[in-house]
């Protein structure tokens, strides 16, 4: 079951969707009914469209019948509104073993709430702590499911997401796995590298160089100050664009085989760069975090601002425009 929710981690839902339908992925899943009826627009009704949030009101309950949608139900209430939407597909059930996010915690009574004309797909968990091997947590939830696969008969049973998959696989028998994250060719658990190789590179170009004088300062707050007279260049990226604030002075670009230090604050639609002593000019390309391996990482990018690779593709919006290659 392939998670393209949040536009495909910022991939771009519909070319990501599209192009694993034609290597045969006939399972996606989504966040809620408005990304699963984008979704099915583009996908065609032999795949499976998975809401993960299930349904919140009788809109998208009638949204799951027209488009053949399958939600994820943890609560009675939602059962209801399908239910008065005429909804006769396929549903998931999922239950709290210990994440205490969405999850039905007596899933004895939410399998009695499923009325007859819904069709049960399977029954679903979440570990919280999959890219933490060792954290006692993990064992603890594989345990209670073993007991809940014990106990009911589901057609499929889903606990792993990527990390889980790599940790996991050998101490509990499921039938389908969530991957994201390793997906788009980021590691899960870095401990336990498999050689995926990144898909998104994150980049620009120089739109201007400026030549300053010793102590005159750059960008808002006057945070950093020339510590000699130097170029500068200005490059057409910014917060607007999902690169972290946090990145001011002391973030690290590549161009032209070089990593060059972003000085000052980075701006809503601009950031700066030291560029004294390299050779860059008006329109080269500057990579903020890409696939080679001699650039910045996602995973490195999100570590100095100490968040996770996730947040970094999630947060670049629509205004950004998405190129897509082959190779």
């Amino acid at each position: 079951m392939a998670v393209v929710k949040a536009n495909a981690y910022g991939h771009g839902l519909l070319t990501v969707a599209n192009t694993l339908h034609q290597q045969d992925c006939r399972s996606f899943a989504v966040t809620d009914a408005y990304e699963g009826e984008t979704l099915r627009k583009e996908i065609p009704y032999d795949s499976d469209i998975v809401l993960f949030s299930g349904v919140f009101d009788a809109e998208d309950a009638a949204l799951c019948q027209k488009y053949t949608l399958t939600p994820v139900i943890a609560r009675p209430e939602q059962l209801t509104l399908l239910q008065s939407a005429g909804f006769t597909g396929k549903l998931w059930l999922k239950v709290d073993t210990g994440m205490s996010r969405i999850g039905a915690t007596s899933l004895q009574s939410l399998i009695k709430s499923m009325p007859s004309s819904m069709q049960l797909a399977g029954i679903m968990s979440h570990l919280a702590c999959a890219d933490e091997p060792k954290h006692k947590l993990n064992q603890q939830q594989i345990d209670q499911f073993k007991t809940i696969q014990q106990s009911t008969q589901a057609p499929a049973y889903s606990l792993f997401n990527s990390a889980g998959l790599i940790a996991f696989s050998q101490h509990i028998k499921t039938d389908i796995a969530r991957p994201g994250l390793a997906l788009y060719g980021i590691e899960p658990i870095t401990s336990q590298p498999l050689g995926l190789k990144p898909v998104m590179q994150l980049s620009s170009q120089v739109m201007q160089i400026r030549n300053i004088k010793k102590g005159e300062s750059v960008s808002y707050g006057a945070t950093w100050l020339a510590p000699q007279d130097m170029r500068i260049a200005i490059v057409a990226l910014g917060y607007a664009d999902g690169l972290p604030r946090l990145l001011s002075n002391q973030g690290q670009v590549w161009v032209k085989g070089q990593l060059l230090p972003i000085v000052g604050r980075v701006c809503m639609d601009y950031c700066m760069l030291a560029i004294t002593q390299h050779d860059v000019q008006v329109g080269d390309e500057v990579v903020f975090f890409g696939y080679h391996d001699n650039q910045p990482s996602a995973n490195h990018v999100a570590t100095q601002c100490q968040t996770i690779s996730y947040e970094l593709f999630t947060q670049i919006p629509s205004r950004v425009p998405r190129t897509y290659v082959k190779e």
